[in-house]
């Protein structure tokens, strides 16, 4: 069983500690006496080379940036563990996922794709989603995102995709955003993009937290038994508090109040203890079935409906610790989807084999040569014995004089050994040397449908939303008639509403009927939705506010595992009816799209307060606006009617039970309104309003 030390293993005596009785010294170990002031002739005079400290201070700063990720650049991460829940003992010898005994430790980055390391969290992009097991029998990397496609089929695209994503060469603009001409212009040449922009365009681009976002390893891999025989594989991530997102007017307004929304949300949360889970699935399909699907497993643009081939679950992830250091463990960690374990291979999916080569190429530039393997957080945890020696960065000091095989001076060793060694899987390949795609590959909106009609009314509201939004930043015309063009192969409906909005001709018929199928796991609208668990609830309040109103609210939300905050006009404490209430946070410095619900407590003078403050009213309207859940006791109904939310009358009442308006016309919080509230919180969004504001 893995033990607590191994993450020190890992470190081995690179780690540095922090003292507070330790000294100043330079890299050489020699003490400081003075690191504010350099050396010079006079207190005026000129800098003298000879400062040594100076020079080593300067020249290590100079060089502490290394190059940004092409892709992936903006991220976060933490460590963690895994175990196994449910053994895949008959279709695998990789330890891990057979021993329920073993805690796994892992390490998990998330991150946006496009964007460069200073863009904002809340931009619409995929999500990288990759894991880092550190196993006895060495790393697997599962390097995967939150979508379960690809954008390309052959991996020979992946330059072309990237360069037409980036900001445009001649103005470096737009950062960390799609809705440019290039990307359209490469998509509506290209139609395998197809289904993957139709998750893009869908709210799946738009995670409210990376706790609670999905992860797919995208491609099709093999598991592989101990006797040799292979079972094709495509890995889950399911996390526990559900799949959620967020609405693209919030997504904007965040990446101007908090661009480090999502980073700070998985930080905050792990240090308060409420570790993220996801619950680790897998689809198995056994070889004799490769070929009894509609569409090549080997094809990243295509899922496994989960109603042709459902998800086992099998085991858990939990991430428990934050790193130490951001750039030490967070910005040099290194994925290779090269790194399996005995157990684990891959397929011909031809995506697959192009990032086996690209991801080590990435890791020689970026981390200074071959040793970045031996970097605190890329070491694993089994022993590493081999022949491999110097380079730059070389920390390990090698001893012995045989750095070959066959040797006889070390005694033959390091041996090869049958045992327990990575065996490749055996397959028989044949065929000439041609650059061409199977038939197989060559339905490219089948699944775009699939995913259309498997989405509910609002989710389709926003994928034309998105569509229009990026494709009224397109400039060129013509690359706009060429989506649509693309579209009407999906559904002829979205085709129209996507050309109508963005000013091109209409399709007069459907390019291709639609199939009329659908998979009702693909839609977000049927997540669980029964926890309130690390939801942020923000409380208004002012001077007079009833003091047991905004106690028990807290309590009552703290106790089922939300953090209630409260906002009032000013930090440090409001005055309330029976003593002070300690404000959170300061309404200046925050804004309705940081939280995911709204309560009201009662007190007269408090709310005559708050309808007088514009920021108060606008956050309440703000939050109706986006579908989240709003409560008010007392008179804090009254500041409801003053936002002039559509659906709630001049009284301050819900015209409907079902619209996440909770509320309580008497005085004191009862739980019968707690009850309710929690509930329509874990709703996470109420697509049912008008949210139309009410004419004036």
């Amino acid at each position: 069983m893995t033990t607590p030390d191994d993450k020190d293993r890992r470190l081995g005596r690179f780690r540095v500690d922090p003292d507070h009785g330790s000294r100043l010294t330079t890299d050489q170990g020699i003490p400081v006496d003075d690191t504010d002031n350099s050396l010079r002739v006079g207190e005026r005079g000129p800098t003298l080379m000879e400062d040594f400290h100076f020079r080593e201070k300067l020249t290590h700063f100079d060089h502490e940036r290394i190059p940004e990720r092409v892709v992936h650049a903006r991220g976060t991460g933490a460590y963690g563990y895994f175990e196994v829940t449910d053994p895949l003992t008959e279709y695998t010898s990789a330890e891990f996922l057979r021993d329920t005994s073993l805690r796994t430790p892992v390490f998990v980055r998330f991150s946006t794709v496009a964007g460069s390391r200073g863009s904002a969290d809340t931009v619409r992009d995929v999500r990288g989603f990759a894991t880092k097991f550190y196993t006895r029998q060495g790393n697997f990397d599962l390097v995967g995102n939150n979508m379960p496609v690809f954008f390309i089929q052959d991996g020979i695209k992946f330059p072309d995709f990237v360069h037409a994503v980036k900001p445009e060469p001649h103005n470096e603009i737009p950062q960390a955003s799609s809705a440019h001409d290039t990307l359209w212009d490469f998509v509506h040449l290209q139609p395998e993009t197809t289904h993957m922009m139709m998750w893009l365009m869908s709210d799946r681009a738009l995670p409210r937290s990376f706790r609670m976002m999905q992860g797919f390893g995208v491609h099709t891999f093999r598991l592989v038994d101990e006797e040799g025989a292979g079972t094709f594989v495509k890995f889950h991530w399911k996390p526990r508090l559900g799949t959620h997102s967020l609405v693209w007017d919030e997504t904007q307004k965040i990446a101007g109040k908090d661009p480090d929304f999502n980073r700070r949300d998985l930080w905050e949360a792990i240090e308060a203890g409420q570790y993220p889970e996801w619950e680790l699935g897998v689809q198995l399909v056994p070889e004799e079935r490769e070929h009894a699907f509609d569409f090549d497993l080997l094809d990243a643009t295509k899922i496994i409906p989960e109603e042709e081939v459902p998800v086992r679950p099998v085991g858990r992830l939990v991430l428990d610790r934050n790193p130490d250091n951001f750039f030490a463990e967070t910005e040099q960690v290194a994925f290779h989807l090269g790194n399996v374990v005995p157990g684990i291979d891959f397929t011909n999916d031809p995506l697959l084999q192009a990032r086996l080569f690209s991801y080590l190429d990435t890791q020689l530039i970026r981390l200074g040569g071959p040793n970045f393997t031996q970097l605190p957080v890329n070491r694993p945890v089994a022993e590493v014995r081999n022949h491999q020696r110097d380079g730059y960065h070389q920390s390990a000091i090698h001893t012995g004089r045989a750095a070959y095989h066959p040797n006889s001076l070390s005694g033959g060793c390091p041996a090869v050994v049958p045992e327990g060694a990575f065996t490749h899987y055996q397959e028989r390949v044949d065929g000439n040397k041609i650059r061409k795609r199977s038939e197989s590959f060559a339905d490219h909106y089948s699944q775009a449908t699939l995913f259309w009609n498997s989405m509910s009314d609002w989710e389709k509201e926003h994928i034309i939303a998105a569509f229009r939004f990026e494709l009224g930043k397109v400039e060129h015309r013509h690359i706009r008639q060429g989506v649509v063009a693309n579209l009407n192969n999906v559904d002829h409906y979205l085709a129209v509403s996507v050309a109508e909005g963005v000013g091109v001709e209409p399709p007069a018929q459907p390019a291709t009927p639609n199939h009329g199928r659908s998979s009702p796991a693909l839609s977000q609208a049927n997540a669980p939705r029964d926890s309130v668990e690390t939801r942020k609830i923000a409380i208004l309040v002012a001077d007079g506010v009833d003091t047991g109103d905004v106690q028990t609210i807290r309590e009552a939300l703290s106790a089922v595992g939300a953090i209630p905050e409260v906002l009032a006009a000013r930090d440090g404490e409001a005055e309330g009816s029976e003593g002070p209430v300690e404000v959170t946070r300061a309404l200046p410095t925050v804004g309705s799209v940081l939280y995911d619900a709204v309560v009201v407590p009662g007190g007269k003078e408090s709310v005559t307060a708050l309808e007088a403050d514009g920021s108060a009213v606008q956050f309440v309207t703000e939050a109706f606006k986006h579908g989240k859940a709003i409560g008010a006791v007392g008179d804090g109904i009254r500041l409801l009617s003053s936002a002039r939310l559509n659906g709630v009358n001049d009284r301050g009442e819900a015209l409907t039970a079902d619209q996440g308006v909770v509320l309580q016309s008497a005085s004191g919080v009862t739980g019968e309104f707690i009850e309710q509230f929690v509930v329509a919180v874990a709703a996470h969004r109420h697509t049912n309003r008008d949210l139309a504001p009410v004419p004036a």
